[in-house]
């Protein structure tokens, strides 16, 4: 069985007031150090508790020797991202070997000046890739405003689970969360109450016209920080757009929803307001776009939105990731 390396980054944080140098270019130099065997010039690139963990020089050229043994060499690259944790620059690789046939992660965990203070390299595991669809390169059909009116944040979506962890579940494949965001934070006071947060009970508006096969009011809004698994999309609507495409926009506040299943429906006509029910720990507003009226079974489509402004920029059409502000850029 193949045997990783993996150094427990949790116990490697390590404070250093150093600006962070290029950690995607790092992690890319690094992975060809190793690949190549340059041995001594990696172990000089470890931080100390690296090399206390690593023991040896000889033990990572034996880990090197393991890795092209039981999993070959790296044919191709399919996706590298960056993101911080505990003050780590993380550098992860996801990569194609040619004795495995599943992907391979490669990952590097940088501390601000550069040095390595974890790595590890093994065949990728159950939700560190996105699941697998056959719809990645689906251009959609209805032209979708986005859901609301003023400016909503984009705090899960895009096509890698750093961007979006929905990417690692077929049925929620392309799916996003969106909320309202002040100065940075998405609530007011002590967060104890639903009012808190700056996007309870804003307007949900229908993305484009159709036939809601589905609407659900009568969930109650959950506390902050407290999930309802048993009802997973609490208060919901969704709209059949008549050509296989349908939205789904789920953790409405209780009593909001303002149609019915069999309602027609036209685009911008208010559906109801953002709120915290069903699997939700905080209100936002769960949006994708599917296959079929049935979440769970239906498969998640790429949702691409036409006319918005993204950072105060204009988007013709496009799909909005994690991070960005985002909101109609005309009235529908």
């Amino acid at each position: 069985m193949y045997q990783s390396m993996t150094v427990a980054l949790a116990l490697l944080s390590l404070i250093v007031s150093a600006a962070p140098i290029g950690p995607a270019e790092h992690g890319k130099t690094l992975t060809q150090q190793f690949y190549a065997r340059d041995i001594a010039t990696l172990w000089s690139r470890m931080d100390d508790r690296m090399q206390a963990a690593m023991k040896s020089q000889v033990a990572l050229t034996e880990f090197r020797d393991q890795v092209e043994n039981q999993l070959g060499v790296e044919e191709s690259v399919i996706e590298e991202t960056v993101e911080t944790d505990a003050g780590l620059q993380m550098y992860t690789r996801k990569a194609k070997f040619s004795k495995f046939s599943g992907y391979v992660i490669v990952q590097w965990a940088l501390t601000p000046d550069g040095k390595v203070a974890g790595f590890q390299i093994a065949p990728a595991k159950a939700g560190q890739i996105p699941a697998a669809s056959k719809h990645e390169n689906y251009r959609t059909k209805t032209l979708l405003r986005l859901p609301f009116d003023q400016p909503f944040l984009v705090f899960w979506g895009g096509r890698t689970l750093v961007q979006n962890y929905h990417a690692a579940h077929a049925n929620q494949r392309f799916a996003y969360d969106m909320l309202v965001s002040q100065a940075g934070t998405s609530r007011a006071g002590k967060s104890q109450e639903n009012d808190d947060y700056y996007c309870f009970g804003k307007p949900l508006l229908a993305p484009a016209g159709g036939t809601v096969v589905q609407a659900v009011d009568g969930v109650a809004d959950n506390l902050p920080c407290k999930l309802n698994p048993a009802a997973l999309l609490g208060n919901h609507v969704i709209i059949n757009h008549g050509n296989g495409e349908y939205s789904l926009l789920a953790h409405l506040r209780q009593g909001s929803t303002r149609v019915k299943a069999g309602d027609i429906v036209v685009s911008s006509q208010l559906l109801g307001e953002c709120g915290n029910s069903g699997n939700s720990s905080e209100p936002h507003l769960h949006y994708q776009l599917q296959d079929g009226p049935t979440f769970g079974s239906a498969a998640s489509l790429p949702a691409q939105f036409v006319q918005y402004l993204a950072d105060d920029q204009p988007v013709a059409r496009g799909e909005p990731v994690k991070g960005q502000t985002v909101r109609p850029a005309r009235t529908f």
